[in-house]
């Protein structure tokens, strides 16, 4: 305890206990995150989203049954359970309804759903925003700028934009006054009016009704007052949730690689992705965090545009995005597919600090007589060892692969460590031993019981 203006102050950080744990991807995104949030949620008390917006997709598989979740955290799955949407979020509020509402027909409660009150709104016209930012890129004009950057057009971006520039910004509490969000949405279409005007050409009166004011405020009105029960200051309910020893796990939204500072810029998301977004994206101290997993696929892949070093664009990258299911939860788009990159992995858990590894989908691999995995880079005659967190530099280096025995036999029905194949298991060391970051998990199905626990 310490003396604050003269009286006592309880809060002493050096003392906090380190109770809480954080799931963070250690690749570009899509690592199965979603899986290892609903594996570790009985654990916890709370399951908190702190980064990102509907352009992340969590598929998590119950009983058979496959959910899609792009805002709500994987938490929600359990009854009962605390799931946050933290400050750290920009939330689309449409599909938020659309995604609560999906829950709802499977049966599932949402009622443990809070939402920040200072989460930034995606608007509608952050939506066009990124696409004519998109297509702008996509037209080849500016080429060195590595072109398109392959979002998934929800409007991401421009909503963080708009939240560091300040004028305009909407916030979720202002759904709920018409008199504030009548005055920041005028403002916003005010700034916008020339890139908004020069969309609107050509279009349909529908598509151009859109971007009418009005129709803007009745919508974002209406959704608010559908979302009201559950927007709060959630920071002030964590940390009341934490003082009563309460424990939370930290849910990051895409993959360290697509971090806006530490990823491969500028084919990156708005947000930050590491584990330090948790003391921004949802008010916690990361010292609070005992457990830092990070998750990664036992092969590589990326979403849209950027260097993806170990790509495979031949029948084996077919195979591998097959056997994997590897279409976007948001998008459905392909993603490219690539032998695993163990320099970046080892890069990703650097930055995060993570203490264990996830490492999924492992049974996709069953099949190859060879693995092929990157150690090493060659940029022209130089050969490294270090990850390059640059687009323009990273485009330029070779992988350099260490090759390792594959295994025929399917995993799928594994339940310990011992029941995979010797060259199964000699993958997991190797990749233990190169990271210098014990594996914790091992997932060989989507499902749940298709889980091994190397440690608990």
């Amino acid at each position: 305890m310490t003396e604050v203006g003269g009286r006592v102050s309880r809060i002493d950080g050096a003392k906090q206990p380190a109770n809480c744990s954080a799931v963070v991807g250690l690749q570009w995104g899509d690592e199965g995150k979603g899986k290892a949030v609903d594996l570790l949620a009985p654990r916890h008390d709370a399951v908190v989203r702190y980064n990102g917006g509907a352009n992340a997709g969590h598929s998590v598989v119950v009983a058979g049954q496959r959910f899609s979740l792009h805002l709500i955290p994987s938490g929600i799955l359990y009854p009962g359970k605390r799931a946050v949407i933290g400050n750290g979020v920009v939330v689309d509020p449409w599909k938020l309804v659309e995604e609560l509402d999906g829950l709802a027909a499977k049966g599932v409660d949402t009622s443990g759903l809070e939402v920040s009150s200072r989460a930034h709104v995606v608007m509608p016209y952050h939506k066009i925003e990124d696409s004519v930012r998109e297509d702008l890129l996509a037209a080849g004009a500016y080429g060195d700028n590595g072109g398109a950057i392959g979002t998934t057009r929800r409007g991401i971006g421009p909503a963080y934009a708009e939240k560091v520039q300040r004028a305009g910004a909407i916030r979720m509490k202002d759904l709920l006054d018409r008199r504030m969000l009548e005055q920041r949405v005028h403002l916003a279409l005010e700034l916008k009016a020339g890139m908004l005007t020069a969309w609107g050409r050509g279009k349909s009166d529908d598509e151009r009704s859109t971007i009418e004011a009005k129709v803007i405020i009745d919508r974002a009105y209406e959704v608010g007052r559908r979302l009201a029960p559950m927007i709060r200051d959630t920071t002030l309910s964590l940390h009341g949730l934490l003082g009563g020893g309460g424990s939370i796990l930290f849910e990051s939204a895409n993959g360290t690689l697509l971090d806006v500072d530490h990823g491969t810029f500028p084919f990156v998301t708005g947000s930050s992705c590491v584990v330090a977004g948790v003391g921004t994206g949802a008010g916690v101290p990361p010292m609070r965090l005992g457990r830092v997993l990070g998750i990664m696929k036992a092969y590589s892949t990326r979403v849209g545009a950027g260097p993806l070093p170990t790509e495979l664009s031949d029948t084996t990258g077919h195979r591998i995005r097959e056997r994997g299911r590897e279409y976007g939860t948001t998008t459905g788009r392909p993603r490219r597919v690539g032998w695993l990159d163990l320099v970046a992995v080892k890069y990703s858990a650097m930055i995060n600090g993570a203490t264990g590894i996830c490492l999924t989908l492992l049974d996709v691999l069953a099949g190859f007589d060879q693995l092929q995995i990157a150690t090493a880079y060659r940029v022209g005659d130089d050969q490294i060892s270090d990850f390059i967190p640059d687009a323009a530099e990273l485009s330029r280096a070779v992988p350099v692969y260490t090759t390792v025995a594959g295994f025929s036999s399917e995993i799928t029905s594994a339940k310990k460590l011992e029941d995979l194949p010797s060259a199964a298991r000699a993958y997991i060391t190797f990749v233990e031993d190169f990271v210098g970051v014990p594996v914790d998990i091992v997932s060989v199905g989507p499902g749940r019981e298709q889980t091994i626990f190397c440690r608990d």
